[in-house]
């Protein structure tokens, strides 16, 4: 997902769907020695009447959010007490072709892959391996920020909760150019911090050093600890973090974008497993069904406590505030272990996570674990608010007996909202009206140094540039176009592509280039490259 404006926007986005549908108030405070004893939670309210009525309502809320959208596929299930009530598919694996999603269809999950991986680690705190409340580095000798006492300190629930001062992306960029996660993991010291635990920011690799910390107390890789803690035991035979299991899978859905002629195209890989705790999963929702059944059972699946309930708890916690109120009569937005957290009008505990691909995929799962109830909808498309709209729109006839608000309406335009947010801050595509010449070539060409991304290499063939950056086996070239002067253009790419970037050399007084900056890749200060 992008690094800013999605990825930040969805970890709030549940919060605010369900917020609308049912209201929320502040969860009440915890008991201490000081204080009396909390009251019990509010009791289930929901009948069975107003849940079938809700689902009577899936299949019009599916077909009307595809047919306003055009988006290819999408897969619905339900939980309700402990039974798989609704599991369905919508449309087809892939545009052009006729394969049918069903509730078997491999979807990629983005980050609605965060809430399984921290059931994960909820499994090995319940064994006693790990503690929320530990140092990661405790764990994993390797993990490192940029302040000392911050990689001293910082916990997993600091971590898994995004309060660890790592700003929203951080990572990201490595991840576009194919690095991998040990790469990626191992240069988060070079980020700036913003004040620890007492500032949010979504970050995808913070999320993964985390969950990466317990696997490597447990002496296993992350991949194959999810499947001995959680999806063996649970028989998701289809789900998996490994990117390979995805792409081998003979019934799955391909990702997709608007072609913008009103289509949709399958048209690009989206390969997530650097970051695969946070964003990398891979799941149907029939598997994904026996998992929100184990949520609503507080671990239990099948009369066996799979998954430690106290551990399991702490995820539902308030960690962060992930949005303050903007107003007295405002809400405000909360995150867990994995996911955000929200009361409603009536106090009940409302979990949610929603996941995008740019290149092509959303995903949102939404529960009631007091009304034993949950939804979760997977689409093969590019993120327009349709499995929100979905979700929200599902509980919202649960709750009134009818929809409420647009849903649709109201999520697209967040989406809309953040796309404008993603615009670069310069726009390379408006060439100046009296553009200055370059160079001779050879003042530019060379190896340029950069402690964070690696070197990145410039070629001149015949009169046009390319540069070359990326892991040595598998770099990225990417050809360069003259704006004006010392300054030329290249196109961005991968999850958080935005259109055009620049390439700014800076010449010293004998007139080569002694630097360049890529501001694609400087949002942090670390875009520069120098020569060697």
């Amino acid at each position: 997902m992008r690094s800013a404006g999605t990825a930040a926007a969805l970890a709030t986005l549940t919060a605010v769907t369900s917020a609308c549908a049912t209201g929320a108030v502040a969860a009440p405070a915890p008991a201490t020695s000081t204080l009396p004893p909390v009251p019990p939670g509010p009791a289930a309210s929901l009948s069975q009447e107003q849940v079938d009525s809700a689902l009577s309502s899936l299949d019009g809320l599916v077909t009307d959010a595809m047919d306003r959208t055009g988006v290819p596929g999408v897969a619905v299930a339900v939980v309700y007490r402990d039974q798989v009530v609704y599991s369905k598919g919508f449309g087809v694996r892939e545009v052009g072709r006729p394969e049918l999603v069903d509730p078997d269809t491999v979807f990629q999950l983005a980050s609605v892959s965060k809430p399984l991986a921290s059931t994960v680690v909820a499994g090995v705190v319940g064994q006693g391996v790990v503690e929320w409340d530990q140092p990661a580095g405790q764990y994993d000798p390797s993990f490192a920020l940029s302040a000392p006492y911050v990689t001293e300190h910082a916990t997993i629930a600091d971590l898994l909760s995004h309060r660890s001062g790592l700003h929203t992306g951080a990572g990201d960029l490595l991840e576009d150019l194919g690095f991998d996660r040990d790469y990626i993991l191992s240069h988060l010291d070079q980020h700036p911090l913003d004040p620890f635990r007492s500032s949010y920011n979504y970050s995808n690799f913070g999320y993964t050093a985390g969950a990466e910390a317990a696997a490597v107390a447990t002496g296993t890789a992350w991949e194959d600890l999810a499947d001995q803690v959680l999806f063996d035991p649970l028989g998701m035979t289809g789900t998996s973090y490994r990117h390979e299991d995805y792409e081998a899978a003979a019934n799955k859905a391909a990702i997709h974008v608007p072609a913008g002629d009103g289509t949709w195209v399958a048209r690009y890989t989206r390969d997530a497993d650097a970051e695969a705790p946070a964003g990398g999963a891979s799941s149907s929702v029939r598997d994904l069904a026996q998992w929100v059944r184990l949520q609503l059972g507080d671990g239990v699946h099948d009369g066996t406590q799979v998954i430690d309930p106290d551990a399991l708890a702490v995820t539902r916690v308030p960690h962060s505030v992930s949005s303050p109120p903007a107003s007295p009569e405002a809400r405000t937005g909360f995150y867990g272990l994995g996911w955000n957290v929200s009361y409603d009008d009536q106090g009940r505990l409302q979990i949610g996570h929603s996941g995008a691909f740019d290149l092509g995929a959303a995903t949102a799962v939404l529960m009631l674990p007091v009304e034993q109830l949950g939804i979760v909808a997977l689409t093969n498309g590019h993120p327009e608010g349709i499995p929100e709209a979905i979700t929200a729109g599902f509980f919202d006839v649960a709750q009134h007996g009818q929809p409420t608000v647009d849903w649709l309406t109201f999520t697209a335009g967040i989406f809309a909202q953040i796309e404008q947010a993603d615009a670069p801050e310069t726009d390379w595509s408006q060439p100046p009206a009296d553009p200055q010449p370059a160079r001779d070539l050879a003042a530019y060409t060379g190896t340029y140094a950069n402690p964070y991304y690696g070197p990145l290499t410039v070629t001149a063939d015949g009169d046009r540039l390319t540069m070359t950056m990326g892991p040595a086996e598998a770099p990225t070239t990417f050809p360069l176009t003259h704006h004006s002067g010392d300054v030329f253009t290249f196109e961005s790419i991968g999850e958080n592509a935005n259109g055009l970037a620049g390439a700014l050399f800076a010449v010293d007084e004998g007139g080569t280039a002694a630097s360049v900056r890529l501001d694609f890749y400087d949002r942090e200060g670390l875009g520069t490259f120098t020569r060697g």
